[in-house]
């Protein structure tokens, strides 16, 4: 009688079957997370391109380029009758990269909440501060101005943004321009020239430009820069440290590190301990504030610009928690 022969795997053959598959996954995970980064980067680069090209049809169109830290300046009723001049340079470009529709809401009186019930006094044009929670427009989170490799979403930030405008190579009134809160500097005092000489960027706080002013050369010249959102994990990048007087940041942009403020061990983060302007005060609402990239329509340098006078990937320092006029905000990325 014939002996019936089982077919199948035997245990040490199936054990030899997964050892194989466990290895050709592991070899081609790290393939496939490149190749997932390559794309996300490839996504990030062309949101950048797509901003390039809206600034030049706006500047094709107007003949300037937008203001950064510009917008209305009704000061009857605070917050909500305008922008208080804190406007970024980003809404003026929304109907240059398809938010025609976001646009419409923007520039015209919105009588509608954020919880979609109607409004008794509507929303003036052109929107209240751009830091106010409770306005649709500045709560949204557009994709055309999120870079992929970049995680952080949600509260406590408003609507998050990765390009920022570049405000030159100074310290001294980068995010002030020629106005001090609502009223004009004098143009011939000594604020007006310092303001005059620092300001030496593409975009200047509270001042159109445009590309006759480029003199170095628009293929010389830096007109936006990627940054990184604050994921709230004290990142140099992301949180500014709360820094010493206007003159000795001005005369030492290596202050942070001369003075041991960086974690030695985990130099990508700030010292334990440290006062950062992200929490200087108690709750979620100092972060927001303060946190980089957190207002996609606020002027604030933190928010939506960037200077050039660290390397990429440097610290952050502001120099206080008002309406700063000094700080070190280079760009930065999570690639």
């Amino acid at each position: 009688m014939k002996k019936m022969r089982r077919s199948g795997f035997t245990l040490v053959e199936l054990l030899v079957v997964i050892a194989i598959i466990g290895v050709l996954v592991g070899l081609l995970l790290p393939a496939v997370q490149a190749a997932r980064e390559a794309a996300r980067r490839m996504s990030c680069s062309n949101n950048f391109k797509q901003i390039g090209l809206a600034l030049h049809n706006y500047h094709s169109a107007y003949n300037k380029l937008p203001a950064q830290k510009g917008g209305t300046n009704n000061t009857n009723d605070g917050s909500l009758g305008g922008n208080q001049l804190r406007l970024g340079w980003l809404p003026a470009i929304l109907p240059f990269i398809e938010q025609q529709g976001l646009w419409e809401q923007i520039s015209h009186p919105l009588a509608i909440n954020t919880d979609g019930s109607l409004r008794t006094t509507p929303w003036p044009g052109m929107g209240p501060a751009p830091w106010r929670t409770d306005y649709t427009p500045w709560i949204t989170e557009l994709a055309a101005l999120r870079c992929p490799s970049d995680p952080g979403t949600g509260l406590p930030a408003l609507g998050r943004t990765n390009y920022a405008a570049c405000q030159g190579d100074a310290v001294e009134y980068g995010e002030v321009g020629a106005w001090s809160g609502s009223n004009p500097l004098v143009m011939n005092s000594g604020y007006a020239e310092q303001i005059r000489i620092s300001g030496r960027g593409m975009f200047v706080a509270r001042q159109y430009t445009g590309f006759r002013d480029v003199l170095d050369g628009l293929s010389n010249t830096i007109a936006a820069g990627e940054i990184a959102t604050d994921l709230g994990d004290r990142d140099i990048r992301t949180a500014p440290i709360d820094g010493p007087g206007s003159a000795i940041l001005r005369d030492n942009p290596s202050w942070a590190r001369d003075n041991d403020k960086i974690d030695p061990e985990r130099p990508q983060f700030w010292r334990a301990g440290e006062n950062l302007t992200t929490d200087n005060a108690a709750g979620d609402g100092a972060r927001a504030s303060w946190a980089r990239g957190f207002h996609w329509a606020d002027g604030e340098m933190q928010h939506s610009g960037m200077n050039t006078i660290l390397a990429p990937n440097s610290e952050t320092v502001s120099r206080t928690t008002a309406d700063s006029t000094w700080g070190l905000y280079p760009p930065s990325s999570r690639h």
